[in-house]
């Protein structure tokens, strides 16, 4: 968790919410465990519509917003990165939106 927690502190603008971080871990600890689904691909367009259509809208909830933006936003903030990891990824989104009670 270390490694993961020192990660989203590269990119967070706020303080780290550990539970929502150990939430977001635990939840997908699975899609976590695969190297294949570890990280995001930005270039990919059919990854940012499924983070779009199940991250965003099915677990966080959101119907409204500029949610691909938010999206094209995280992928810039992590632009340096080539592996972008997913758990950060979803962090990112869910500070961007203010909903990492969902998590925690």
């Amino acid at each position: 968790m270390s490694d993961q927690l020192a990660d989203v502190r590269k990119y967070a603008k706020k303080p780290i919410n550990e539970a929502a971080l150990a939430g977001l871990a635990k939840t997908y600890q699975l899609v976590l465990s695969k190297p294949d689904s570890r990280y995001v691909a930005c270039s990919d367009p059919e990854e940012c519509a499924r983070i779009r259509e199940n991250f965003l809208k099915k677990k966080l909830g959101l119907t409204s917003g500029d949610l691909d933006g938010a999206i094209k936003a995280v992928c810039q903030t992590m632009k340096d990165d080539r592996t972008k990891s997913r758990l950060t990824f979803y962090y990112l989104l869910a500070e961007h939106f203010d909903k990492l009670d969902v998590f925690a």
